[in-house]
């Protein structure tokens, strides 16, 4: 028997499409024809036996921007898992770019642990200070950071209501949130970097990972991009927007639930 997680009880799609792909081996990438299983990590679309139609899309309450350092292996990472399951509101970066966020530092916050991060509650008082710290604002600075090397894709559907989201979005004084994809080793290249500088910190609160390539040597609480990306909305649904949290947002585990049970099988089958 596994032990029980936090992954058994999430409210998720059916995942009928995820336990067949394995049986039929892995498919080509409807755009780069590369041989993959369940999804292209590089081209960020379902394989063409995993039917788009048949993966859930997950709406956020804001913009998500990954930053993923050039030696991350893409296969191995979850952060393309949010690019899969929330279209519309994640872009990945690779290392060395990264959007230009002059202008709007104000309603921007970086993941990241550190002597200066808040707790998510710390939230509006902050971004209050920094907004009243600006100098010299140009008030038609663009709503969208400028766009380098980035990859972009386009999703339809939702889990939250169009008018709910868009109401949410407009009370929120938080409009985008910064990740950085990469082993804990190499990070410090990328949170040094002067573009990143200047921007509210946000630590999240202390959470078991379920990553099954946790980095050895490391606290169980170093969680992966996806499980980070994850639980931020929850904290930030419940403790900041103050709305009843009814598992909106457990679809972005959609892909490493499935791979989490699989693998933990597999290890359990391997015992026995």
């Amino acid at each position: 028997m596994l032990q029980e997680t936090p992954l058994e009880n999430l409210h998720l799609a059916p995942q009928t499409v995820l336990e067949r792909a394995p049986k039929q081996g892995r498919s080509k990438c409807p755009r780069c024809n590369s041989s993959r299983m369940f999804y292209c990590y590089t081209c960020y679309v379902p394989v063409e036996t995993v039917p788009t139609g048949e993966i859930p899309v997950v709406k956020l309450p804001l913009k998500i921007d990954i930053i993923k350092h050039p030696n991350e292996t893409d296969g191995k990472s979850t952060a393309v898992h949010a690019k899969l399951l929330a279209p519309e509101e994640v872009t990945i970066y690779t290392y060395p770019c990264i959007p230009d966020y002059e202008g709007m530092r104000h309603e921007i916050a970086l993941i990241f642990p550190g002597p200066n991060s808040v707790s998510i509650n710390d939230i509006p008082l902050c971004l209050q200070n920094k907004s009243k710290k600006r100098v010299g604002c140009d008030e038609d600075s663009p709503a969208e950071p400028v766009l380098k090397c980035a990859k972009t894709e386009s999703g339809s559907e939702s889990d939250l209501g169009e008018h709910q989201f868009h109401s949410m979005s407009r009370n929120a004084p938080l409009k985008r949130i910064v990740f950085i994809d990469s082993t804990w080793n190499q990070t410090n290249k990328i949170i040094t970097d002067e573009r990143l500088q200047g921007l509210l910190q946000i630590e999240l609160k202390s959470r078991k990972t379920c990553f099954w390539r946790h980095q050895k040597g490391k606290p169980e609480t170093y969680l992966s991009t996806i499980e980070a990306i994850y639980y931020f909305l929850v904290d930030y649904h419940k403790e900041f927007l103050k709305e009843k949290y009814e598992g909106q947002y457990d679809n972005l585990l959609f892909f490493f639930s499935f791979m989490y049970k699989l693998i933990k099988n597999a290890k359990s089958a391997g015992k026995d």
